[in-house]
C-alpha cells in the first residue's frame, strides 16, 4: 500500500487531482471537542510530563469525489506540519523523543494502543484524528484491511523512533525540550491544542 500510495500523492500534487480546494477544505473540517488524556511514564514508554494525547473524533469529513489523504495533507500542511507520510501505525510500541506527531485516520478502522502496556486503547476511524506530544507510546493492535493513516509533523522537531529501555533515560530529558507548535494541525491559531498545551 504504501507505495501506491505514495505514487498517487505524487500525481496529486502534481495534477491537483482528487485534492480539496482552500475552500472546499474549510467545509471539510468540523468543530470537535478536544478530548485530552495523559499517561504516566511507564518505564518502558515515558510519554510526556506535562501534555496529554489529544483525539478529535469525526474532525474531518471525507466526501467520496476527494482522496482522504490528500484532504489530511493539505489540512495539516496548511497548518503548518509537514513531511506528511500515507501508510499505517506500527504494530509494535514506539515513541519519539524529538518531535510531536499528528495521525490523521483517511480509511477504514483501527484499535490503537496509546501511552504503552499501561495506557488506554482507542478505536480509531475515518475522519478521526489524534495529535500526540512528544514519549507518547503508541501502537496499532488491529485494523480493517483499508487502514489508512496520514502523518505529519511541526516544525522544528527531528524525527526519531524508540522502541526500547535504553533510549528512556536519554529521552525522558529530551521530550520536554520539544517545543510547543504554533498552531493546531486540524484547527490553526486558534485550536484547542494551543490551550491544552501550556508552555
Amino acid at each position: 500500500m504504501p507505495i501506491i500510495e505514495s505514487a498517487k500523492a505524487a500525481i496529486e500534487q502534481v495534477t491537483g487531482w482528487q485534492r480539496p480546494s482552500d475552500d472546499e477544505l474549510d467545509r471539510l473540517v468540523r468543530p470537535r471537542k478536544a478530548n485530552a488524556f495523559r499517561f504516566g511514564d511507564e518505564g518502558l514508554i515515558p510519554n510526556h510530563p506535562h501534555w496529554g494525547l489529544i483525539v478529535y473524533r469525526g474532525a474531518v469529513k471525507l466526501p467520496g469525489e476527494f482522496d482522504p489523504a490528500a484532504v489530511f495533507e493539505d489540512l495539516f500542511g496548511r497548518n503548518g506540519w509537514g513531511s506528511s507520510w500515507r501508510d499505517g501505525i506500527y504494530d509494535y510500541v514506539h515513541y519519539h523523543s524529538r518531535i510531536h506527531e499528528v495521525l490523521g485516520i483517511a480509511r477504514g478502522s483501527g484499535k490503537v494502543r496509546f501511552g504503552g502496556k499501561r495506557g488506554r486503547t482507542f478505536t480509531l476511524k475515518a475522519g478521526d484524528v489524534a495529535v500526540l506530544p512528544s514519549g507518547t507510546g503508541h501502537q496499532r493492535l488491529s485494523a480493517t484491511g483499508d487502514f489508512l493513516v496520514v502523518g505529519a509533523y511541526p516544525p522544528g522537531g527531528t524525527y526519531d523512533e524508540c522502541t526500547g529501555s535504553e533510549e528512556h533515560a536519554s529521552a525522558v530529558k529530551t521530550i520536554p525540550k520539544v517545543a510547543r507548535p504554533r498552531m493546531d494541525p486540524v484547527y490553526g491559531k486558534n485550536g484547542p491544542l494551543l490551550d491544552l498545551w501550556k508552555a
